[in-house]
């Protein structure tokens, strides 16, 4: 095969991993139901405010979409006043999503609010290819890109309303200028000042789309730091008056936001991680690592599947763990891939030591979001490529004769065949909701109140702030798309009742609102933070019904609901 016969090849290849990749981002986009983080998401992008929301009255489930209706006046100036005061959160991706939403419409919700960010995590695998073929070869990138399309924990994010493959994708784009720019001092020339411009910016622009992207920014310069100080006599001349002044560069296009960030760090929103239960939080990042290439079915799942699928996972995880652990060897043994090697992996480290700072020293133990891996994932992604490449190189040129050549060589090819197919299969676990469930259920909470579908509902939240209510309209977005088998939409009303004094305030309320005079009615509590044992035994509604608890209709999936009849 002539060299131009193999460019057409790699590049029909890298074509068919980008629709690969494009397929399984968008199967299914809005099969999974909303849940708490999303639907925040929805409200803040579509350019409404907490004073929006219907609270202490009763509404017909049927106006709930109402609600969810793009505001097209609000401008981002809105949008970012609005995170100050009412979220934890940086405003671009919400712009942005707003942006995204005016061109799409809201119709429907859950796919126009995933495809954003899916179509971003498509961006990602075209940008991770680039990363790779310019610091290791273009190989290298195609194996580089085919990882990243069809792994699970790449096609979770990307199907997440959230603002995560956004900072991963410009993370890939700010480490395209950082390796460059370590690889150019290196060789004693000074980087041009687009290179120096361009990640200043990249990182810059991040920082406003997710706090944890700050992390990235200071592993990388770390890394470059380190790098500075390893190789400092071959540094040129203006090397480090360069970093201070990008370095500088960055601080002050934070100034904007540097008051809300440090605002933010002490709101009781942050506050719902828990501290750290001795090394569990190395066994969870160690898991998270699994989650990158494998995601079998676990949660939820009887015991006689638990286990063989526990099994696979940390016996396959643990060996392409272990490939690409020999692989970073060979890769940090070669003069033309050791700098770039070690750049990525001093990133990764330095995101590490900052996520075990943060459990540790700070006592929020992060290591239970699998999904803020994010952070540091474009690395892993791009020094397994590569050290499953180098391994079929290193194998190959080891070995001595036509046969052993052949033999090592397939060996090596059948293991990128085999890891790749794990994550595929993987992958279709996610995309069928199987792995990565939604946090809470709704679509489980939904059909169980819809245990009696002929009979009119009554669904009330107790709230406490706004994620209470982000959590309760879930729940009812969840409970609007359940099958109605004869139930009509109006059968099916919604309340939100302040908790902020407690339960009895909520029974309180309950009892003066104004509810329709049906009978017989289900009515649901969701009550976060009440036990089992302190719900009422009767309650007391409008229209003078009494409403009797049904012991055998309690759950507690994350937060207790529980069924009263009422007659």
């Amino acid at each position: 095969m002539n060299p131009r016969q193999k460019l057409t090849l790699h590049y029909f290849a890298l074509a068919g991993i980008i629709i690969l990749g494009t397929t399984l981002r968008f199967w299914h986009l809005d099969l999974k139901p909303l849940w708490l983080d999303e639907v925040l998401t929805a409200f803040f992008s579509l350019g409404r405010e907490y004073n929006d929301l219907p609270l202490d009255v009763v509404f017909p489930l049927s106006t709930l979409q109402e609600f969810f209706t793009l505001q097209p006046e609000a401008s981002c100036k809105d949008i970012a006043q609005t995170l100050a005061q009412q979220s934890t959160h940086p405003p671009l991706f919400f712009c942005l999503m707003h942006s995204w939403l005016r061109f799409t419409g809201t119709e429907p919700l859950a796919w126009a609010l995933r495809s954003f960010p899916a179509l971003i995590g498509v961006g990602a695998i075209a940008a991770i290819y680039f990363l790779n073929r310019l610091i290791f070869s273009p190989i290298a990138g195609l194996i580089a890109a085919a990882l990243m399309a069809v792994s699970p924990f790449a096609v979770y994010l990307s199907q997440e309303a959230r603002h995560y493959t956004l900072p991963m994708l410009l993370i890939i784009l700010a480490l395209l200028a950082l390796i460059p720019i370590q690889q150019r001092l290196y060789h004693q020339q000074l980087p041009s000042l687009w290179l120096w411009l361009g990640w200043g910016m990249v990182n810059s622009i991040g920082c406003y789309v997710h706090y944890f992207f700050l992390l990235a920014v200071i592993a990388q310069v770390l890394t470059l730091i380190s790098g500075m100080i390893w190789y400092r006599r071959r540094l040129p001349r203006g090397s480090w008056g360069a970093v201070a002044l990008v370095i500088a560069g960055m601080a002050v296009s934070y100034l904007p936001w540097w008051g809300m960030l440090l605002a933010d760090v002490g709101r009781p929103e942050t506050s719902w991680l828990p501290p750290p239960d001795s090394i569990t939080p190395l066994v969870q990042l160690l898991v998270g690592w699994f989650l990158m290439v494998i995601a079998l079915p676990v949660e939820n799942q009887p015991l006689w599947i638990v286990i063989p699928m526990g099994g696979l996972t940390l016996g396959l995880g643990g060996w392409i763990i272990w490939q690409g652990g020999v692989g970073v060897k060979q890769l940090l043994q070669k003069p033309s891939t050791q700098l770039a090697t070690l750049t990525l992996f001093g990133f990764t480290l330095g995101v590490l030591l900052q996520f075990l700072a943060i459990i540790y020293l700070l006592g929020k133990d992060i290591s239970v979001v699998p999904r803020y891996n994010f952070v540091y994932y474009p690395a892993i992604c791009a020094l397994l490529a590569a050290s499953l490449i180098v391994n079929v190189e290193t194998r190959h040129g080891a070995s001595h004769g036509a046969s052993g050549r052949r033999g090592v060589g397939m060996q090596g090819r059948w293991a990128i065949v085999l890891t790749l197919a794990i994550s595929l299969v993987s992958t279709v676990c996610v995309v069928a909701n199987l792995v990565f469930l939604k946090p809470y259920y709704p679509q489980q909470v939904a059909q169980n109140m819809m245990i009696e579908p002929t009979v009119p509902l009554i669904m009330v939240m107790g709230y406490k702030d706004l994620q209470d209510v982000g959590l309760g309209l879930s729940f009812a977005l969840a409970l609007e798309n359940v099958s109605e088998d004869g139930s009509q939409e109006g059968d099916r009303t919604i309340a939100f009742l302040s908790r902020q004094q407690g339960y009895n305030q909520v029974w309180q309320q309950l009892s003066e609102l104004a509810i329709p005079s049906v009978s017989p009615l289900n009515l649901w509590i969701i009550a976060p933070g009440l036990k089992r044992r302190d719900y009422p035994q009767n309650l007391a509604i409008a229209n003078q019904k009494t409403c009797i608890l049904d012991p055998s209709q309690h759950y507690r999936i994350g937060i207790p609901y529980q069924l009263y009849r009422c007659s």
